[in-house]
């Protein structure tokens, strides 16, 4: 799923500014959960109100593994209450999967179409040792707030990305072959 994709599974008709949440799961889904996730999903905003009014709302899980939550608020802001509301949704999905939805030391690329985890701790050696390299897709996660967000700043290259300054992205060991 490439940006264009996205684009398609978006919503159009919401605005570029509206709020974005996602949620990054410590698993990826199978096939038959993620179509459970996506009922539920599709049960809590088409009911989502802020003070009594309804939200515009959207929320999906991606690839799998990360579900988008996204309010327009151009007829109606987002109360603490609201937000509120969609986080007992997601605590309510990460009880019923043991998952964790809630873990910002996991990072996730995407490798040959699929989303890869890796702690933290280990994207220096995968970097090492040729696994990712600078061109890897990382998931920014944290660099998106808007739904334009989504298209511009959710999936870019590990050299692009907010992580590009903390690992040496030059440093892939060469193996000889013997």
């Amino acid at each position: 799923m490439q940006t264009q994709e996205l684009k398609d599974i978006i919503p159009q008709d919401f605005a570029d500014n509206s709020r974005v949440w996602i949620y990054q799961s410590s698993r990826a889904f199978i096939e038959k959960e993620e179509k459970e996730i996506n009922e539920q999903l599709y049960q809590f905003y088409m009911q989502w109100e802020s003070h009594g009014a309804p939200v515009k709302g959207w929320a999906k899980l991606l690839f799998r593994q990360f579900i988008v939550v996204i309010a327009d608020e151009t007829t109606e802001m987002i109360g603490g209450c609201s937000t509120d509301s969609s986080v007992r949704v997601i605590k309510s999905i990460e009880r019923q999967y043991d998952v964790n939805f809630f873990d910002r030391m996991m990072i996730t690329f995407l490798v040959k179409n699929k989303a890869e985890m890796l702690p933290y701790s280990q994207v220096q050696y995968a970097i090492d040792r040729g696994y990712i390299n600078k061109e890897t897709l990382l998931f920014s996660n944290v660099s998106v707030a808007a739904k334009s967000d989504l298209f511009e700043k959710w999936l870019v290259p590990l050299n692009k990305s907010w992580l590009a300054d903390r690992f040496n992205l030059n440093n892939t060991l060469q193996y000889n072959t013997i």
